[in-house]
């Protein structure tokens, strides 16, 4: 929808769904009469986002903190990454299949390692988040890349362009799309490093927050901690989706796209 024009065709479907599951979700907690503790109604759950704002605000910020910080390291590492794997053979047949082969490896089980090799600061929810979401963000770019016409290169040769001149002059804004279809998965992938990386060792943040909540049965607090971490999610891929709207507004993808739309 983001990129789009707006339509209320678009929205209120998913709106009213949400409604709908929301009411229902009330009237089935109330009517069995199921212990607030167990699963608290979506009434007491707003309750505790108006009562517990400022706290959960103070914990959100270090939990998006930690997203946004993350998120660059993983584009930067992602893209260099990319390139390489897509200018080099040899950094290809050496790197590619590690990279992938990381992928096999659960990323919870590394969480208390580095706890342990780098402490409960920041550093190790930033290492978490790239681990999470620098893949996507890779396997989209060098997609993208390997996309650009041999017939292109060839002619960028033939003008005397080196491989470095081509990369940025052509491949990189070549492969935007792709790049930005990585970063929107990134985005959203963020979220759930953060809260790892805060669930095994931390002070503070939304997922340290959450897991202190459990074992004192203040659910309705867990439920609205996770209430908080959809809207961050959300909102951090619509400011990618909005970035990439900008950005490419120019870009031959989008003029096409808008003609094939304006021959509907």
């Amino acid at each position: 929808m983001i990129g789009r024009e707006f339509s209320w065709s678009a929205v209120l479907p998913p709106v009213l769904t949400v409604v709908v599951a929301l009411v229902a979700w009330e009237v089935i907690v109330r009517a069995m009469d199921v212990q607030t503790w167990l699963l608290p109604p979506p009434s007491m759950i707003f309750g505790e986002l108006v009562d517990s704002f400022s706290l959960l605000s103070k914990h959100a910020g270090t939990t998006l903190t930690e997203m946004v910080v993350g998120f660059a390291v993983s584009v930067a590492l992602g893209v260099t990454l990319a390139a390489g794997i897509a200018s080099f053979r040899t950094f290809e047949r050496s790197l590619y299949p590690l990279i992938i082969a990381s992928q096999t490896i659960p990323i919870f089980t590394l969480a208390p390692l580095l706890i342990i090799w780098v402490g409960t600061d920041i550093m190790s929810k930033i290492i978490v988040i790239v681990l999470f979401t620098f893949f996507p963000i890779v396997i989209s770019v060098v997609t993208g890349l390997r996309q650009v016409e041999n017939e292109m290169v060839d002619m960028f040769r033939t003008l005397g362009a080196n491989q470095r001149q081509i990369l940025i002059k052509l491949m990189i804004p070549t492969a935007l799309p792709n790049v930005f279809a990585g970063m929107k998965v990134a985005a959203v992938i963020s979220v759930i490093g953060a809260v790892i990386g805060e669930w095994v060792g931390a002070s503070s943040g939304l997922g340290y927050l959450m897991k202190l909540s459990g074992p004192q049965f203040l659910t309705a607090r867990v439920f609205a901690a996770i209430v908080f971490l959809s809207v961050m999610a959300m909102g951090f891929f619509a400011v990618v989706a909005l970035t990439e709207r900008y950005v490419l507004r120019n870009h031959p993808s989008s003029q096409r796209s808008k003609g094939m739309l304006g021959e509907l």
